[in-house]
């Protein structure tokens, strides 16, 4: 476990010797266990230059763990409480490639609304949530993903051009929260703040959003406060705090 959490801290691959140094152990015992993740698909090694990074099997362990059912913690309730004071729909995601998925979501009870499910994928330069958490990633990362496949356009406001989105999460990273402007859907505005784990990385977004006529860009700002706080509940209930 100590070798696993070693590997996915770190913002891009690694080599044995920095491993074992950083770990404190003997090369051979850290060379022997990745030999063990990597049968796993829990960690990737490149041959090339001997350095290690998170598996495609983590990754969907992860995934699949913040979106189980099967926790013993009030994450729902929490979201739900969220939504009853506010009235408006929120929601939980976490970043996927250039993907917001959300891992959970409650609908208000205003007959306006936009319904989609927990699981459903958005694109994420186009959302609150997903700006929030590209603003986040690594810059040089960031870039190469931005620049990995089109941005494709929803609405006459959305970012579809590289730099232009890069001017915009750089905006997000020094208000430390993100605002969708209609950009994915017309008439829909929303606000989303990080949920950070104890070393301060965002690990997933809580937002919420709804639809002009009776929820304007200023209203979603001065949810920013309460948001935080709630924020920091799920961190809490999540064990990340």
């Amino acid at each position: 476990m100590a070798v696993l959490e070693a590997v996915s801290e770190q913002p891009q691959a690694i080599g044995l010797p920095d491993l074992a140094a950083r770990l404190q152990l003997p090369r051979q015992t850290v060379h022997r266990v990745l030999g063990q993740l990597e049968d796993a698909g829990l960690v990737i090694r490149d041959p090339s230059r001997e350095r290690y990074s998170v598996g495609p099997r983590l990754g969907r362990l992860a995934f699949a763990s913040l979106h189980s059912k099967n926790q013993g913690t009030p994450v729902r309730a929490i979201l739900q409480s969220l939504v009853d004071e506010i009235n408006e729909t929120c929601n939980i995601g976490v970043l996927d490639d250039l993907d917001y998925v959300y891992l959970d979501r409650i609908e208000c009870k205003w007959p306006l609304r936009t319904h989609l499910e927990a699981g459903s994928r958005m694109g994420a330069h186009c959302i609150s949530g997903g700006k929030l958490l590209l603003a986040e990633l690594e810059p040089e990362y960031c870039k190469r993903l931005l620049r990995s496949r089109k941005l494709e356009s929803y609405t006459s406001k959305t970012i579809t051009k590289v730099s232009d989105l890069e001017a915009e999460l750089a905006r997000i990273r020094a208000k430390g929260f993100a605002l969708n402007n209609q950009e994915f859907l017309e008439g829909i505005v929303g606000v989303a703040v990080p949920i950070r784990d104890g070393a301060g990385r965002a690990v997933a977004a809580l937002a919420v959003h709804g639809p002009v006529p009776r929820l304007s860009l200023k209203a979603c700002e001065s949810f920013v406060p309460r948001l935080l706080q709630v924020a920091e509940r799920l961190a809490r209930v999540w064990s990340l705090a």
